[in-house]
């Protein structure tokens, strides 16, 4: 049987990427390969970069060729549309005309919400960074596939200032918090079948360590820091519970439990996916 083969569609520009790594972090589509050929030995996981000009992006054909697509984060608004948009909201309708399993990572979510007929605003309430807390399952989010091995409420890693304002025919709500009311949903488009979240089940604690040093000054002028000294001492101390997790003390202070710190339940919404949808789909085609 041939190998898995996965693709990551890169939701930043090459100028974001550049912020990214800049501030000592790795572009999200480097993170989400890693993590996916870690929990899919022996897949080959291929990245597209369709906010770049003049990107080679596969169609509904090229798709069809792999066995799931997800997409990462973004500091782009979809509402915006232009260049850098349009093609990823026509690439995640290609994976879903393919009928092949997607998973969207905030931005991915929006992105996958406005290409099936949602819409997307800047939230009204601002905001969420570090960690969103408190998000609870609904009643079809409860015994969800996504959800299996997961706790009722939970906590999870976070960075967003849009969210989902409409969703499209088809979805199905399944986690909400004080935030956002569309913290994660199932998309069913014709015969294809997307999961999404507002979170990002795929980041590190480096992921967000980096995101907060990114965007700097915007955080201390929204309020979330003083200065930019509490912000960098922030953003270290997550940096070292990212090395290790067992250091008791500053995970009390941040208020972070397993579900944050253990990452086989951290990621489980993708491990799930890769299991529920990318495996079954994968069988369905002849591949394994």
């Amino acid at each position: 049987m041939p190998a898995p083969r996965l693709l990551v569609i890169e939701g930043n520009t090459a100028e974001g990427r550049a912020l990214l790594t800049a501030a000592g972090g790795r572009a999200p589509s480097a993170g989400y390969a890693e993590l996916l050929r870690d929990l899919m030995p022996g897949a080959v996981v291929d990245i597209c970069y369709p906010a770049d000009p003049g990107a080679n992006l596969p169609g509904k054909e090229g798709v069809e060729g792999y066995d799931g697509a997800v997409i990462t984060g973004s500091a782009l608004h979809v509402y915006q549309r232009g260049p850098h948009v349009d093609p990823q909201i026509e690439l995640a309708k290609a994976v879903l005309d393919a009928r092949t399993p997607l998973f969207g990572s905030c931005w991915g979510l929006q992105v996958i919400t406005v290409a099936t007929g949602g819409s997307v605003r800047r939230n009204p309430k601002g905001r969420e960074i570090g960690f969103g807390r408190r998000i609870r399952l609904t009643a079809s989010g409860r015994g969800h596939p996504m959800y299996a091995g997961k706790d009722e409420v939970f906590n999870a890693v976070t960075v967003h200032l849009d969210e989902v304002e409409s969703v499209s025919p088809g979805t199905q709500v399944l986690s909400s918090n004080l935030t956002s009311n569309v913290q994660s949903a199932e998309i069913r488009f014709g015969e294809a079948v997307a999961w999404g979240t507002q979170y990002h089940p795929e980041y590190t604690l480096g992921d967000i360590a980096a995101t907060l040093r990114r965007y700097g000054k915007t955080l201390v002028d929204d309020g979330f820091f003083p200065d930019e000294a509490h912000l960098l001492a922030y953003a270290k101390e997550l940096d070292m519970i990212n090395v290790d997790p067992t250091i008791k003390w500053l995970a009390w202070r941040h208020a972070l439990d397993q579900v944050i710190l253990d990452k086989a339940i951290r990621v489980k919404e993708i491990s799930n996916w890769l299991d529920h949808q990318v495996r079954p789909q994968r069988e369905k085609r002849g591949r394994g």
